[in-house]
């Protein structure tokens, strides 16, 4: 006897809509959320440390994040915990205080960026 294959949920009385991916109610669903964290497409997050114009204070500057401002701050804040230092979003580009290029590029590439170091 062959098995037949598991039917699919797709409308709970108790949860509404199914996802078909992962079973759960569609406004819990975890499918969307983890597609919607990861990046699109080929971006290339770009890393540099800088010093000109802080008074020789070193500065780690994140650019090219496809990420709108609410998204680039919570991005900045994750990052600033991660490294143990201070920073800001600033036309776009998050500021980490200090020299953590290291760091950075290890939590952008685990988050999925492709990553490339620029400058000196």
């Amino acid at each position: 006897m062959s098995e037949r294959p598991k039917a699919r949920v797709v409308y709970s009385s108790d949860a509404g809509r199914v996802c078909p991916r992962c079973g759960h109610a569609v406004d819990r669903c975890r499918c969307s959320k983890e597609a919607a964290a990861r990046p699109a497409g080929n971006v290339v997050v770009r890393i540099s440390r800088e010093t000109s114009g802080r008074r020789g204070k070193t500065v780690t500057v994140v650019r090219g994040l496809p990420l709108d401002d609410d998204d680039a701050r919570a991005l900045a804040g994750e990052l600033k915990r991660r490294c143990g230092s201070g920073g800001a979003v600033k036309d776009g580009a998050i500021e980490i205080q200090g020299d953590h290029r290291d760091t950075v590029e290890a939590e952008l590439a685990r988050r999925g960026y492709r990553v490339k170091r620029t400058g000196g």
